[in-house]
């Protein structure tokens, strides 16, 4: 049998991250590299993405861009192959979630809710896909939701991007499997990040959340290490089209 723990290693791999100046993209851009890979780190802000390169070293770059801005697609994804060549690995962290009640929801907010969470992740794929195809290899991690099922006060848009993501991944499994390329996702829980801010800054809230799990606590950044490893890794080989929900045990309740 083989060094299990050669399972992990993503040596040689080329990681894309996107959302990567903040929270859980941020934190998936440096387990990839502590794991091996070289990581391009992409956002729209510039100067935490310096410093996280800064931090990661020689094996990351970054590439300050709007994701859901599509009919700049073609030339994002390019640039994202240019310093390391095409990824192999694409994790889709970027997002964000305007809190609006369902009579406030903005035709403006919606737009740029489905834009940035579910529009972007699919095409962005698509234009990388056909560089795991021709090396009948690749990992492609969608960020979820506790929204992708639950329904959540202020959460319409968000809501219906994330139950999107979901079917969206199981999509992706079916067409692009085939080729060698697994689609998952990830459902966070609550942890610490910019778009929980106002979550985690209500004490009472988060403790109330904390509650609701099976664990006890909310989520810290490094809770999602093992999972996003496992799903970028060949130790999810015969893993595809799946929600892993990383809540501690907050959707079991």
């Amino acid at each position: 049998m083989a060094d299990p723990r050669a399972l992990f290693d993503l040596t040689g791999m080329t990681a894309c991250v996107t959302g990567a100046s903040s929270g859980l993209g941020r934190q998936a851009a440096r387990v990839l590299a502590a794991a091996g890979a070289r990581v391009v780190a992409v956002a729209r802000r510039a100067d935490p993405l310096r410093d996280l390169t800064a931090e990661i070293g020689p094996a990351a770059a970054y590439l300050a861009g709007d994701v859901a801005e599509r009919d700049n697609l073609a030339d994002l994804a390019q640039a994202i192959a240019t310093p390391f060549g095409s990824p192999d690995i694409l994790i889709h962290a970027a997002g964000v979630n305007r809190r609006q009640k369902a009579d406030e929801v903005t035709p403006e907010a919606w737009d740029q809710t489905l834009a940035l969470n579910l529009t972007a992740p699919f095409f962005l794929s698509q234009a990388l896909v056909p560089a795991m195809k021709e090396k009948r290899w690749g990992r492609i991690v969608n960020f979820a939701s506790l929204q992708s099922s639950r329904a959540f006060p202020a959460g319409i848009a968000y809501g219906a991007s994330k139950g999107g993501i979901a079917q969206l991944t199981r999509a992706m499994a079916e067409v692009w499997s085939p080729h060698g390329i697994t689609a998952n996702a990830i459902g966070p829980g609550f942890f610490p990040t910019e778009l929980t801010q106002a979550v985690f800054e209500d004490n009472a809230r988060a403790a109330r959340n904390a509650a609701r799990t099976c664990i006890g606590r909310n989520g810290q950044l490094d809770d999602i290490d093992g999972p996003l490893l496992f799903l970028c890794s060949e130790a999810s080989s015969y893993v595809t089209g799946q929600v892993l929900m990383v809540d501690g045990g907050y959707t079991a309740k």
